[in-house]
């Protein structure tokens, strides 16, 4: 997928559309809350499907980024933030030089043990398509009250069900980004992995171990939005730092996801030296300056935790290696 390109023009006119007629870019959404029929979108079930990030005449270099997140409780929000700052996440990433050809899939996570619809998985896309992904979420608002959802299957997914031309081809990883303020199972399910995903397991697979096998082919960053139920708990900062040290972002505001992940590819691809100069980027692509200053303080320990010379070396950091499974993978 992602042969079309991205035009600021035509998603301006998109919005403008809407706002005035009133129309809901979570169209599918409202559908399924108007009629009470409860069931995932089609072309966002994860049943059996792999995601493609290709490299295309129009796109030669593609770069993956894969963002999930959390759509239980207070998370609900989250959709609708990137949705309305899809547009200067683009711009920033393109015309300031962060990324030139950018994927972006967008995927909404629950709680399997408890939701209808745990995990949805849209496509790679460079151009609209990924806003009409993004509103083909139905945003569940479940979740079980025990203080976990099934962030872990979402790696997996990411793991073993993408297939990314920028790592395939040219040995460059891709972004992936989670967001929440809970855990995520200590295990991943091979019981849930079947009914989610389709997949049949020899047995359970811990998470730290699927954590580690995601990060072969991506850069994985889990955001944490502090203001939210659970978002100050130090015990959840500490579980995720167990799996992801410095490359757990606590954010102050969700509404600032869309100028951490920028800033995020920013460093990582060596566009970013300095995170306050990096925030003129962001003001000028669009962003307001608070929501900035925030995602800068969310990023400065990991910033902090770099040498210099991992930051300009635009995505290409030694590849870890291939994790023994044993007698074969899980």
């Amino acid at each position: 997928m992602g042969n079309s390109s991205w035009s600021d023009a035509a998603y301006a006119a998109r919005q403008n559309g809407r706002h005035a007629s009133g129309a809901s870019a979570f169209t599918y959404d409202h559908h399924v809350r108007s009629s009470g029929d409860v069931r995932i979108h089609p072309q966002m079930n994860p049943q059996r499907v792999t995601r493609e990030s290709r490299d295309s005449a129009a796109h030669p270099d593609s770069l993956s980024i894969a963002v999930m997140f959390d759509v239980t409780g207070s998370m609900g929000s989250v959709p609708r933030v990137l949705q309305t700052k899809l547009g200067a996440l683009m711009r920033v990433m393109i015309q300031r030089g962060y990324v030139a050809h950018p994927q972006i899939l967008f995927g909404a996570i629950g709680d399997a043990y408890c939701d209808q619809i745990p995990l949805q998985v849209g496509q790679f896309e460079s151009g609209l398509e990924m806003d009409d992904e993004l509103g083909k979420i139905y945003i569940e608002g479940g979740g079980g009250g025990q203080v976990h959802e099934s962030y872990e299957l979402a790696i997996y997914f990411a793991a073993r069900h993408t297939s990314i031309d920028c790592f395939d081809k040219r040995g460059r990883r891709g972004y992936l980004f989670t967001m929440g303020d809970e855990l995520p199972y200590d295990q991943v399910s091979r019981t849930q992995v079947a009914k989610v995903i389709g997949d049949k397991l020899q047995r359970d697979i811990p998470t730290a171990q699927i954590v580690a096998e995601a990060q072969q082919r991506f850069h994985y960053f889990h955001i944490i939005p502090t203001n939210t139920s659970h978002g100050r708990d130090t015990a959840i900062h500490a579980a995720w730092r167990t799996l992801l040290g410095e490359r757990v972002l606590l954010l102050e505001d969700e509404a600032a996801v869309c100028e951490t992940i920028a800033l995020t590819i920013g460093l990582c691809e060596g566009a970013v030296d300095d995170l306050a100069n990096a925030g003129d980027d962001l003001v000028t692509a669009g962003y307001d300056a608070d929501a900035v200053a925030k995602a800068a303080t969310a990023l400065r320990p990991y910033a902090d935790s770099q040498p210099p010379t991992a930051r300009v070396a635009r995505g290409l950091l030694p590849i870890a290696p291939t994790l023994d499974l044993g007698n074969g993978r899980l």
